[in-house]
C-alpha cells in the first residue's frame, strides 16, 4: 500500500489515473442511459437494443487498426484531452437536441461517433502511462489502473443504474456528458510534456502509413496469421473455444437485459446492480485463479468452466423465472461471474505458452476480431429469435449447447491423454 500511495504522489499520474476513473465512470453510466433509452422508445424489444449496441462494436473493426498508427505520433495527452471533450460534446447532443425525435437514426450516428473516438482514447491511455511514472513504477502504475479502472467500471454499471431510474435517461446522459469533462479537464492539467508531437511534414507519411496498415492488415497480416493459426491445433482449439463463448455471450447479451428488465420490473436499477455483481463475481475469480491456476490444466478449466457455465445460466433463468427477487439473482450472478472468469485468463495464458514471440500481437489482434465477430454476429440472430421465442428458452438453450461443448470438449481431451499417455 505504502508504494501505491508513493506512486499517487506523483501529480500527473494521480491526475490521469482519477480521470480514467472518472471515464470508466461515464462509459457505463452511458450504458445504461442508451438501454434505459431504448426500453423507453421500444420497451421489450431485443432487436432494437441489438441495433444500437452493434454501433458500439463496429469501431473495433473500422476504427481499431488505425487508430494506433495515429495515437503514436500524436501528443498522447492532448489525443486524451480532445476524445473525453469530444465524446462529452457527442453525449450532451443527445438529451440536448435529439431524444425527443421519433427517430433513432441520429442516436445510433451519435453513439457510433462517440464509440469510434473511444478507439482512440484508450491505447493513448495505456500508452501515456511511461511517459509519467519511472521505469521502475511501470510495472505498478499499470496494475493500479487496471485494477481500479475494472472496480470504477463495475460499480459504475450499479450506480449508474441507480442515477438513470432517479434521473430519467435525459438526466443520465447530462450527467455522463459532465464525466467526460471532468476527466478532459484533469488531463488537461498534466504538466508533463509527452514526446511525438506530430509535424507538419509528417502528414503525408502517417497518411502512407495508414494505407499501408489498411492493406497489411487486411491482406498480408491476416494471410500470415491465419496460415500460422492453420498449423497450431492448440491455437486453433482456444480460437474454436473463444468463439463459442463470445457467440454464447452475444447470444444471451440483449436477451437477459430484456428478461431482467421484465422479471424485476426495473428498466436500469437492478440490471445496473447485477452486472456489478457479475463484474465482482469476475474479479474475485480472477484473482482465485491467479493464485490456485498454475497447478491444473489450462484445457481441463476452460471445458470444466463451460460445463458449469452453461448449468449456472439455466439455473439463473429458471430461478429469476419462478422467484424473480433481486437478491437471489444476484447471488446467482455473482457466482456465473466466478465460473466464467477462469476461461479468458487460461486461454490467453495458453496462446501466450503455445506461439511464437514474433507472432503475439498478430494472434491476439485475431483474436479480438473473431471474438467481436462472433458476439455481434449472434446478438443480432438472438434478437430477432426473441422476437418470436420466448427469452427464457432461448437462454436455457444457450445454456444446454454451453456445457454441451463443455462436455465434447472435455471428453476428447481426456480420450488424448489416455491415448497419448
Amino acid at each position: 500500500m505504502s508504494r501505491f500511495r508513493e506512486i499517487l504522489k506523483n501529480r500527473n499520474f494521480f491526475l490521469l489515473w482519477v480521470g480514467q476513473i472518472i471515464s470508466q465512470f461515464g462509459d457505463r453510466l452511458d450504458q445504461m442511459a442508451l438501454i434505459a433509452l431504448i426500453y423507453a422508445r421500444h420497451p421489450g424489444s431485443t432487436l432494437q437494443l441489438a441495433k444500437l449496441i452493434s454501433f458500439t462494436i463496429i469501431p473495433v473493426f473500422l476504427i481499431g487498426p488505425l487508430a494506433g498508427v495515429y495515437v503514436d505520433r500524436w501528443d498522447r495527452r492532448r489525443t486524451l484531452f480532445i476524445c473525453d471533450i469530444l465524446r462529452g460534446i457527442l453525449i450532451f447532443l443527445i438529451p440536448a437536441i435529439f431524444i425527443y425525435q421519433k427517430s433513432l437514426i441520429p442516436i445510433y450516428l451519435i453513439v457510433f461517433l462517440a464509440f469510434c473516438v473511444s478507439r482512440f482514447y484508450v491505447p493513448a491511455k495505456m500508452s501515456i502511462v511511461p511517459d509519467l511514472v519511472k521505469d521502475g513504477d511501470l510495472l505498478l502504475a499499470n496494475s493500479l489502473v487496471n485494477t481500479t479502472g475494472m472496480i470504477a467500471a463495475m460499480f459504475g454499471f450499479g450506480l449508474g443504474g441507480i442515477l438513470v431510474a432517479w434521473l430519467g435517461v435525459a438526466g443520465g446522459f447530462y450527467l455522463d456528458s459532465i464525466s467526460f469533462f471532468i476527466s478532459g479537464v484533469l488531463i488537461f492539467l498534466i504538466s508533463a510534456k509527452i514526446n511525438l508531437r506530430i509535424k507538419k511534414d509528417d502528414l503525408l507519411i502517417v497518411g502512407r502509413e495508414v494505407l499501408e496498415v489498411i492493406r497489411k492488415s487486411v491482406a498480408q497480416e491476416f494471410k500470415e496469421s491465419l496460415k500460422y493459426l492453420l498449423n497450431q491445433k492448440e491455437i486453433r482449439l482456444i480460437l474454436n473455444i473463444l468463439f463459442i463463448l463470445w457467440s454464447a455471450l452475444g447470444a444471451i447479451y440483449v436477451v437477459i437485459i430484456v428478461f431482467v428488465q421484465e422479471t424485476l420490473e426495473s428498466v436500469t436499477k437492478d440490471l445496473g446492480l447485477l452486472i456489478m455483481f457479475l463484474g465482482l463475481g469476475l474479479f474475485l475469480g480472477s484473482l482465485v485463479y491467479g493464485r490456485l491456476g498454475q497447478r491444473l490444466s489450462h484445457f481441463k478449466v476452460i471445458f470444466f468452466c463451460l460445463i458449469l457455465g452453461g448449468i449456472m445460466l439455466i439455473v439463473f433463468s429458471l430461478s429469476l423465472q419462478i422467484y424473480p427477487h433481486f437478491l437471489l439473482a444476484a447471488l446467482l450472478s455473482f457466482v456465473f461471474g466466478m465460473i466464467i472468469s477462469p476461461i479468458m485468463i487460461a486461454s490467453n495464458t495458453l496462446v501466450h505458452e503455445v506461439s511464437q514471440n514474433e507472432m503475439r500481437g498478430k494472434i491476439f489482434s485475431y483474436l479480438e476480431i473473431v471474438m467481436h465477430f462472433a458476439f455481434l454476429l449472434s446478438m443480432l440472430v438472438s434478437s430477432v429469435m426473441a422476437e418470436f421465442i420466448s427469452r427464457l428458452w432461448i437462454l436455457i438453450f444457450v445454456g444446454i449447447v454451453f456445457s454441451l461443448v463443455g462436455i465434447v470438449g472435455y471428453l476428447r481431451y481426456w480420450l488424448k491423454l489416455k491415448v497419448n499417455g
